[in-house]
């Protein structure tokens, strides 16, 4: 990911900014890169093999016409990706951090080899520690976005990062069931997901992974538990192909220990973390220092991805999610007519569902009704209901004379007809409260 401020960085430098900058020979640089492989990777058969195979192809001059250090890095990264997910080459005119100690796993929320930063600026804080926005949808299901998974201090009572996921879970605590939406999550912390992990499991639970590096085990269990898990709320988890390393850990865990559905596609299946180390140059190499292993599966998603439980087009799986939630909430209160109404309207309009009932003629329907004028508009089978200068409401068709609104799941208009047939009044309904009638204007 280009952060902002680097992106900003390099559109101000001069155009002859690149040649500036010592840089290695082609030969030089991937030897170097090699040689970190080999001396960093997690597992040492599989680094040294990959370091003999790079030292072979640029002994042979494969890379010799990559003089661009910018080619190189795309090039490199592009040939090391396959071996493991998590590889990337990059070049950057930015000073860069020390490298982490060479063959052991980096301290939870550290990110070596990133430049320094101004002072003040935290990119975490700046993206509200990776909660995006945490909601209620008609039918009290809770949806919590995030786009990355921040350190948490459990040292610290104050910490900024767990009180932005407090929050998260506080916003959906009465919910009925939660989604949790990580199509667009790359990545981050163990800490948070194992802090997420432990708001819908038992405390203790022998369910988190444990990294290992080449001289020792860590683990993603939180240091503290969350205070009030949800132990039987209805659970789901959106993936992407997008959906990439810490994102993956998350739904991978729940899966394994039966606590949540996972819905959308097959995420990235980058397992094993690690740090960027700086090459000379300008160059600076993503290497894996550890991989999980999960306590059920006794295996990672590396290479293949966790898989979703409901496959579904990575942009519908909201709506997807949310009816299989909706249905879990009806099977337990069949009474609940708000989650019933909102599931009719999601099986009507969803696109993979059956389509929207069109009326071929809607004119019978315009006309003033009190303080409400319904318009008609055959040409794309629609009602608008307008009242005064509030905003017009959007009608479709459910089924007979009853339509349904647009924005808003929770209300439905119901015309009447008379004994020949005219409309003579319309009905608002709510699950909740008495229905509105206006009569038809003579």
């Amino acid at each position: 990911m280009i952060r902002p401020l680097a992106l900003a960085l390099a559109l101000m430098l001069p155009a002859n900014a690149f040649a500036q900058v010592p840089q290695a020979k082609p030969r030089e640089a991937v030897a170097v890169i090699a040689g970190e492989i080999r001396a960093r990777y997690f597992s040492v058969e599989k680094g040294d093999a990959i370091a003999d195979a790079l030292e072979a192809e640029a002994a042979a001059g494969k890379y010799d016409a990559l003089t661009d250090p910018r080619d190189l890095a795309s090039a490199l990264g592009n040939r090391l990706r396959p071996e493991d997910a998590h590889f990337n080459v990059i070049w950057s005119t930015e000073p860069a951090a020390p490298a982490p100690p060479a063959g052991r796993l980096q301290p939870p929320g550290a990110a070596p080899g990133s430049a320094p930063r101004p002072a003040g600026l935290n990119p975490a804080r700046l993206g509200n520690y990776g909660i995006e926005s945490a909601q209620i949808l008609p039918g009290n299901v809770g949806v919590i976005t995030m786009r990355q998974f921040a350190h948490i201090d459990f040292a610290n009572s104050d910490d900024p990062a767990k009180r932005a996921v407090d929050a998260a879970l506080a916003m959906v605590a009465n919910a009925d069931a939660v989604i949790i939406d990580l199509r667009l999550n790359g990545g981050g912390s163990p800490t948070m997901v194992g802090y997420l992990v432990s708001a819908f499991t038992k405390p203790d639970a022998d369910i988190y992974n444990t990294f290992h590096d080449r001289q020792s085990t860590l683990t993603e269990k939180p240091d503290q538990f969350h205070a009030s898990p949800r132990l039987d709320t209805p659970l789901y988890i959106l993936t992407s192909g997008r959906t990439g390393s810490a994102g993956e850990s998350l739904p991978y865990t729940l899966q394994a220990a039966k606590r949540a559905t996972i819905v959308g596609e097959a995420s990235a299946g980058a397992a094993n973390p690690g740090g960027m180390v700086p090459i000379p140059g300008g160059y600076r190499v993503f290497i894996s220092a550890g991989s999980p292993i999960n306590p059920i599966t006794k295996a990672n998603w590396e290479g293949v991805g966790v898989q979703p439980d409901i496959a579904a087009v990575a942009q519908g799986a909201l709506v997807v999610a949310q009816k299989h939630a909706l249905k879990a909430i009806i099977a337990a209160d069949p009474k609940r007519a708000d989650a019933a109404w909102v599931l009719e309207v999601l099986e009507i309009t969803h696109p993979e569902s059956i389509q929207p009932v069109h009326f071929k003629d809607l004119s019978p329907y315009a006309g003033a009704y009190g303080s409400l004028e319904v318009v008609a508009f055959s040409e794309n089978g629609t009602l608008q209901v307008r009242r005064g200068r509030r905003p017009p409401l959007v009608l479709f068709g459910i089924s007979g004379e009853v339509f349904g609104v647009t924005s808003d799941p929770l209300i439905r208009f119901v015309f009447e007809r008379d004994a020949a047939g005219k409309v003579i009044a319309v009905e608002q309904r709510d699950p909740f409260g008495a229905p509105q009638r206006q009569r038809r204007d003579p």
